[in-house]
């Protein structure tokens, strides 16, 4: 079985990587299995930084399709037009895809279109908001996989409401949950921690990349200002990407305790996820390891593609209001946090069952309608 594994960000590949050990494992068992990775960015693309393969113990990419840009449907006509030629050149017979991106879409319908086995880890994930790109996407994605593996029974049953076939619904478990588990004991202290003046246990974490967030200037001001008073001087360290820093420098938000520093590499920002007293993000695959590592997480959203998070993790939602936001920190910064309770399959597992399944039913599985 060929299997044509595609990326379409940096995060993807925290999520790919498992699975690629898993195929891995299956090759030197005997299994006539074998994968090829795609990333459907630019070979130069700053954001894979130089460490990030050997941080996640995988190979680099074998096929870099090149696209960049913004403009959703500009992105998904070129990844669709350079995905069929990788194919051209190495067939297929699954193509696997993760999460909701317009990479993940494109290459989807590519390979149904030409008959290819879809499989869509992380499928079922809904916000139930259509004005969202990524629903758009995710949803349209889940209709054509012939395999559908969820992280938890809530993607279950937003599925079965959904009318899929119930044998294509696989509930695997969290793939993110692989990789933090998988490099717990590897995370690295960064060289500029200590002369920082930081110590393990007492700063906060900050992490923004929503982009409509981001537009909104004065709703960021206030939800900035809301961390900075609250933190009452502990340091805030907000590793933050260079469009994000340029948004944040732009409210001239000015606090010595507020660190503002580049993006980190996997290891590293691993290491700061789990020494923080708490987490301030927009971000859903931290809260998902905050909550396996048991870090209080305060998003700055009104949903969790994963409901576990809040539901029994360590996440709080308060959207993009500030006094939720001030109500969340106190509870954090005086000791009232709740702790977790680790979801049902974030045992480390989720990627061999993938594979498991994969390997036992491809041949024999019914092509969709």
């Amino acid at each position: 079985m060929r299997i044509t594994i595609v990326s379409g960000a940096r995060p993807n590949f925290m999520k790919i990587a498992p699975i690629c050990r898993a195929i891995d494992a299956a090759r030197e068992a005997g299994k006539n299995i074998s994968y090829r990775i795609v990333y459907t960015g630019p070979q130069d693309d700053t954001s894979l930084d130089a460490s990030l393969f050997s941080d996640l113990s995988m190979r680099k990419p074998d096929a870099y399709l090149g696209v960049t840009g913004h403009n959703h449907s500009q992105v998904a006509a070129s990844i669709m037009l350079a995905f069929e030629r990788e194919l051209d050149g190495h067939p297929a017979q699954v193509v696997l895809v993760v999460d909701d991106m317009t990479a993940t879409m494109s290459c989807s319908i590519v390979a149904k279109k030409r008959g290819l086995k879809v499989a869509h880890v992380i499928a079922g994930t809904r916000s139930f908001d259509m004005n969202m790109p990524r629903e758009v996407n995710r949803t349209i994605v889940d209709a054509i996989s012939d395999y559908l593996f969820t992280a938890g029974m809530v993607a279950n049953r937003n599925l079965n409401q959904e009318g899929m076939i119930p044998e294509y619904i696989h509930y695997v478990g969290n793939i993110l949950i692989d990789t933090i588990r998988f490099n717990r004991h590897r995370l690295v202290q960064p060289m500029w921690f200590s002369s920082l003046g930081l110590r393990k246990g007492n700063y906060l974490l900050l992490t923004l990349n929503r982009r409509d967030l981001l537009e909104k200037k004065a709703v960021l001001h206030s939800l900035l200002q809301t961390v900075i008073e609250k933190a009452g001087g502990m340091p805030i360290v907000a590793p933050l990407h260079p469009y994000v820093q340029k948004a944040v420098k732009s409210l001239e938000v000015n606090a010595p305790n507020l660190h503002i520093l580049p993006p980190q590499s996997y290891l590293h920002f691993g290491f700061l996820i789990n020494q923080a007293r708490g987490i301030v993000t927009d971000s859903g695959n931290i809260a998902e390891e905050a909550t396996f590592l048991d870090v209080p997480c305060i998003t700055l959203n009104t949903y969790a593609e994963h409901p576990e998070t809040w539901r029994i993790g360590t996440n709080e939602l308060v959207g993009e209001n500030s006094f939720a936001l001030s109500a969340s920190l106190d509870k954090l910064l005086y000791g009232e946090w709740k702790h977790t309770t680790l979801p049902d399959r974030w045992d480390g597992r989720t990627a061999e069952r993938i594979v498991q399944t994969l390997s036992l039913i491809h041949i024999s599985a019914p092509t969709r309608p």
